[in-house]
C-alpha cells in the first residue's frame, strides 16, 4: 500500500515519480554523457594524440573546474532567473558543445571546450536537483525515491554512450580522428534528452511555481524545542563536507581510467561494452536500492556506508583484471557512487529549512568539485610512475575510505 503525497503537493506520487524520470534527462545529459562518456574515448584520443595519462586526466580535471564555476554561480543564478530555464538553457548549450568538440583536434581547444562543458554541466546538474529536492518535499515518505531516480538518470547516460560511442568508433576505424564522430553521436543524444526535458517543461514551471511546503520537524526535534536552521553553516557539516571532497577525489579517477585500465589489460571492445553499460544501469537501479538508507538516516550514516563501498568496487580492479571481477566492480561502483550524491542532498533536506536548501547543496557541489578537480590529474601522474594504474586506481581507493571515516563522524543537527 503506497502512502499519499501531502495534501498540497501539486502532483499525484504517480506524477511525481514521472516528473523525477523526466528531471533524470538532466542527470543523464550533464553527468552521464557530458562527463562520463569521455572515459570511452580516452583510450583512442591517447593514442591519436599523443598524449600521457596527465594530460588525458587532465581533459576531466578542466572539465571539473568548470563544473566548479558553475556550482560557485548558481547561488547567484538561481536568484534571477528560474530552476526549470536553468535547466533547459543548459541542456542546449551542454548538446552543442558536445557536439562542437568533435570539430578540432588541438589540445589547447579541446581543453577550453572540457572547461566550458564542466560549467554547463554545473547549472545543469545542481539546476535539476535543487528542483528533485522541491518535489522529494511534497512525498516526504518516498523522498528519497524520488531523488534517486533523479541522480539515477546518469545512468541512462553511461548506458547509452558504452551502448552507441563503440559502435561509431568501430565503423569509423581507419579514418583520421576516428573518435571525432562519436562527439556529434553524443551531442545528438543530449538533444535528444533536452528534447524531452522541454516536453515536460509545464509540469516544471508547475512545481517551480509551487512555495515548498514546511517540513514538520521530526519528533525528538519538537520534544527538545529546536527547529531545522534556515541557514547553512559550513562548520555543522564540516565532516561531511570532507567526506565529500574525499568522494571527489577517488570516484572521478576510476570513471575516467577504467575503460584506459580495461584495455590495457586485453579486454575486448565487447566486454568493454558490457561492462560500461552495466555500470550505467546499476546507476539507474541505485535509486531503489538505497532509497530507504538516505530516508533512514538523518547524519553521515548514508555517505560513509556508501563511501566505503565505493573504495571495495575501486580496489577490486587492482586486485584482478578478470573479467568477472571486472563486471563485479562496474556494477558495484554503479550502483553506489551516484547515490552518495544524493546522500548529501538528502542530509540537506533531513537537516535544514527548505530556503537553506540551495546554500546547502551548492556548498557540498562545491566542495564535491574541488576534490574532481585534483582526482584526475593526481590519478593520471600517478599512473604515468611506477605500478601504472593500478597504483592510481589504489590511491583513490584509499580517498573513498578516508571519506568514509569522516563521514561517519557527521551527526544530524536535529539530534543535538
Amino acid at each position: 500500500m503506497t502512502t499519499p503525497p501531502a495534501p498540497s503537493a501539486p502532483f499525484s506520487l504517480r506524477g511525481m515519480v514521472l516528473l523525477a524520470l523526466a528531471l533524470s534527462l538532466a542527470a543523464a545529459i550533464s553527468l552521464g554523457v557530458t562527463r562520463f562518456a569521455y572515459s570511452l574515448l580516452l583510450p583512442v584520443m591517447r593514442a591519436d594524440l599523443q598524449w600521457s595519462y596527465t594530460v588525458a586526466g587532465a581533459m576531466n580535471t578542466v572539465n571539473a573546474a568548470g563544473y566548479l564555476v558553475g556550482a560557485l554561480l548558481m547561488p547567484r543564478l538561481v536568484q534571477h532567473v528560474s530552476h526549470e530555464r536553468i535547466v533547459l538553457a543548459s541542456a542546449l548549450l551542454a548538446s552543442i558543445l558536445m557536439a562542437v568538440s568533435g570539430l578540432f583536434t588541438d589540445t589547447a581547444t579541446l581543453l577550453a571546450l572540457r572547461l566550458l562543458a564542466g560549467v554547463l554541466s554545473a547549472t545543469l546538474f545542481v539546476g535539476g536537483g535543487l528542483l528533485a529536492a522541491r518535489l522529494s518535499s511534497y512525498a516526504p515518505a518516498h523522498g528519497g525515491l524520488l531523488l534517486g531516480l533523479y541522480y539515477g538518470g546518469t545512468g541512462w547516460g553511461i548506458a547509452g554512450s558504452a551502448l552507441w560511442v563503440p559502435l561509431a568508433l568501430e565503423l569509423s576505424t581507419g579514418q583520421a580522428h576516428s573518435w571525432q564522430s562519436s562527439w556529434w553521436l553524443l551531442g545528438g543524444m543530449c538533444l535528444l534528452a533536452m528534447i524531452g526535458l522541454l516536453l515536460a517543461r509545464p509540469w516544471l514551471h508547475k512545481l517551480w511555481q509551487r512555495t515548498p511546503p514546511p517540513k514538520p520537524a521530526p519528533a525528538h526535534a519538537v520534544a527538545s524545542n529546536t527547529t531545522q536552521p534556515d541557514r547553512f553553516r559550513w562548520g555543522q557539516f564540516g565532516f561531511a563536507l570532507a567526506a565529500y571532497f574525499q568522494f571527489g577525489l577517488g570516484y572521478i579517477g576510476y570513471m575516467t581510467f577504467i575503460i584506459a585500465l580495461l584495455r590495457s589489460s586485453g579486454a575486448s571492445s565487447l566486454e568493454i561494452t558490457v561492462f560500461y553499460t552495466l555500470l550505467g544501469l546499476a546507476v539507474v537501479a541505485s535509486g531503489r536500492i538505497w532509497a530507504r538508507l538516505l530516508d533512514r538516516y538523518h547524519g553521515g550514516q548514508a555517505l560513509a556506508i556508501l563511501s566505503a563501498l565505493l573504495g571495495l568496487a575501486t580496489l577490486l580492479p587492482v586486485l584482478s583484471t578478470h573479467p568477472l571481477l571486472a563486471m563485479v566492480s562496474g556494477v558495484l561502483f554503479g550502483a553506489t557512487f551516484l547515490s552518495v550524491v544524493a546522500s548529501t542532498t538528502a542530509l540537506v533536506r533531513h537537516n535544514l529549512a527548505p530556503d537553506a536548501w540551495v546554500s546547502g547543496i551548492s556548498a557540498f557541489t562545491i566542495v564535491f568539485a574541488f576534490g574532481q578537480v585534483l582526482g584526475p590529474a593526481i590519478v593520471g601522474w600517478i599512473s604515468d610512475g611506477p605500478g601504472g594504474l593500478q597504483r592510481g586506481f589504489l590511491a583513490s581507493a584509499l580517498a573513498l575510505w578516508l571519506g568514509a571515516l569522516l563521514a561517519s563522524r557527521q551527526k544530524a543537527l536535529t539530534g543535538r
